[in-house]
């Protein structure tokens, strides 16, 4: 299946040097969310996807943004001269006996499942995707015969004033035989006031031609909308969020409020989830049963076994969390931290490249660095694991059942053996045998008749 998708406007209602389809919606670029529909759409028909995507301004940049992903052709408009300019730019690398489905860079939100429609509504004709909204300014309006069939479509600076009053808007989205599209795109003119080449004008020729032609109406015109400028990419945005927050609550997720949760990537929850107020995901984040998310946490590529508890202000990142665990509140979990069951990581905790063994416990104030921890080890508040010396990191061993007093430091690389005990304050830099009580700090002193600097008198 041929898939155009035009990203060759510059965007100048942005206010930005980024090119438009290159602003992110939900931590991705515009273009990407239109890209994951092609796809989507040519899968679920069993064809093979031919994705050709028009660029303009900035489209060296557009196209390295997406350098890494196969299947994708890009050509160029220049200068750019309207919608139908544009996909005559794609016409040389089309598959004649395929269809072609003309989608937009900047319009993200539409599903795969509405154009997998309008494809079946089209037949061997002309389909096109319209929406009925209730203020349509600024859109093509949908001019129907007395039959109700499409005869054209006519654009706002062109309408006339009973046309301006058709609800029934163009979305711009349409899918049509190949070979038709092409002859279509060589008769268009420039006779309007933009002097462009409107690829709406398509819908004329095929309807003079005696081309079927169906519009399909959206079944949610926000599917339809597109991103002009700054306010209209948030209004996108807020679409995005409540749409996947509806998801998550039918897979068996509770949200504080529905409206105060972002995801930026995917996240999967399992059963009887319940996510507070003010929560952000990014990558891939995998929530188990049970799991309870506090409230203002990040999580980006995440994985949290069931039962597990993250309280507020936590920051997870690129780390695996056990079932029946605690985590925070104010805690960091950085990637390569990977805790098993019943870990309790607590505030101002902070654990990077480390594994911290079943029930061992970081509750107050700690950094544990390129460790890895035993189980049922206890790090006291104010511990740290001194594992970098300026120039490389280095890593060490807590064994199973060790006691760190407080305020102790661990200077890597060392060795802790099991059962062993640490008394608070201590530096410890060589290796701490087994089972023993092991102290490593200055003996204390006590000056006796000693007095405080006082403060100089003033002039």
């Amino acid at each position: 299946m041929n898939l155009v998708i035009l990203a060759a406007g510059r965007g100048k209602r942005m206010r930005s040097d980024l090119p438009k389809v290159l602003h992110p919606l939900a931590g991705r670029p515009l273009l990407a969310h239109v890209l994951d529909a092609a796809r989507a759409i040519a899968g679920a028909l069993g064809l093979p996807a031919n994705i050709i995507v028009v660029v303009g301004h900035g489209g060296a940049r557009v196209a390295g943004a997406f350098a890494g992903e196969a299947g994708i052709r890009f050509v160029t408009q220049e200068p750019q001269l309207g919608t139908g300019h544009a996909v005559l730019q794609a016409a040389a690398l089309l598959d004649d006996a395929a269809p072609t489905l003309v989608l937009y860079g900047d319009v993200p939100l539409v599903q795969a499942d509405t154009l997998i429609a309008l494809v079946r509504a089209a037949g061997d004709g002309v389909g096109l995707l319209s929406a009925r909204v209730p203020d349509p300014t600024g859109y093509g309006r949908i001019v129907r015969d007395a039959a109700g069939a499409v005869a054209r479509i006519v654009e706002e600076r062109d309408a006339s004033g009973p046309e301006r009053s058709i609800d029934e808007i163009n979305t711009g989205i349409l899918v049509a035989p190949t070979p038709r599209l092409k002859s279509w795109l060589a008769q268009l003119g420039n006779d309007n006031s933009q002097r462009e080449y409107y690829l709406t004008d398509v819908i004329a020729l095929a309807v003079r031609e005696g081309a079927p032609v169906a519009a399909f109406i959206a079944p949610d015109a926000s599917q339809t909308l597109g991103a002009n400028s700054k306010s209209q990419l948030a209004e996108l945005e807020r679409t995005f969020q409540r749409r996947s927050a509806e998801h998550l609550m039918q897979s068996g997720a509770t949200l504080a409020d529905p409206g105060r949760i972002d995801i930026r990537g995917r996240l999967s929850v399992g059963a009887d989830v319940f996510i507070d107020v003010g929560c952000l995901f990014e990558g891939e984040v995998v929530l188990a049963d049970r799991v309870r998310v506090g409230p203002y946490c990040v999580l980006r590529d995440a994985t949290v076994g069931a039962d597990t508890e993250v309280a507020a202000f936590s920051y997870l990142d690129g780390c695996r969390i056990g079932a029946s665990a605690r985590v925070g509140p104010y805690a960091r979990l950085r990637p390569g931290a990977n805790l098993d069951d019943e870990v309790h990581i607590g505030n101002f905790v902070e654990v990077k490249a480390s594994h911290v063994g079943r029930a061992s416990k970081a509750n107050h104030l700690a950094y544990i660095g390129d460790a890895e921890v035993g189980p049922r080890t206890n790090i006291g508040a104010g511990t740290i694991v001194a594992n970098y010396d300026g120039v490389n990191k280095h890593r060490s061993r807590i064994g199973q059942d060790v006691q760190v007093g407080s305020n102790t430091v661990l200077v890597a690389p060392i060795q802790v053996g099991d059962g062993a005990t640490i008394g608070a304050g201590s530096t410890v830099s060589r290796e701490v045998p087994p089972g023993g009580l092991t102290l490593a700090r200055a003996p204390q002193v006590t000056i006796a008749g000693w007095k405080r600097p006082a403060k100089k008198a003033g002039p």
